[in-house]
């Protein structure tokens, strides 16, 4: 109890800290490659806003994230991050895939 107490005062403390210390999943502007998957398979971000998402492949292969619809093509190599700059979009539904794994699909949401 006194532990998780702690970890939640640091958090309120220092949102950077506990940030950092989080998988990429739980993070609202990080897409995972896991697996030759995306997660989560549909990412909801703000409407009307410019917008940095990190793709994060965790996989030892790399994976390149493409989109007719956000006009992007990026090579992952394995094991490493990229930064994605979007927007703004209009609220929609915006499709990527795994060009070298093309059943791994992803939908950003602009709300």
């Amino acid at each position: 109890m006194k532990a998780s107490v702690l970890i939640l005062g640091l958090c309120v403390c220092c949102p950077t800290l506990c940030l950092a210390q989080s998988s990429g999943a739980d993070r609202p502007d990080t897409i995972v490659i896991k697996n030759h998957q995306f997660i989560p398979p549909v990412l909801n971000v703000p409407a009307a806003k410019k917008l940095q998402i990190t793709v994060d492949n965790q996989d030892p292969t790399p994976e390149e994230f493409e989109s007719f619809d956000l006009d992007r093509e990026q090579v992952v190599k394995g094991r490493q991050k990229i930064m994605v700059y979007i927007g703004p979009l209009k609220p929609g539904k915006y499709g990527y895939w795994a060009d070298y794994h093309q059943d791994s699909r992803g939908v950003i949401n602009a709300q």
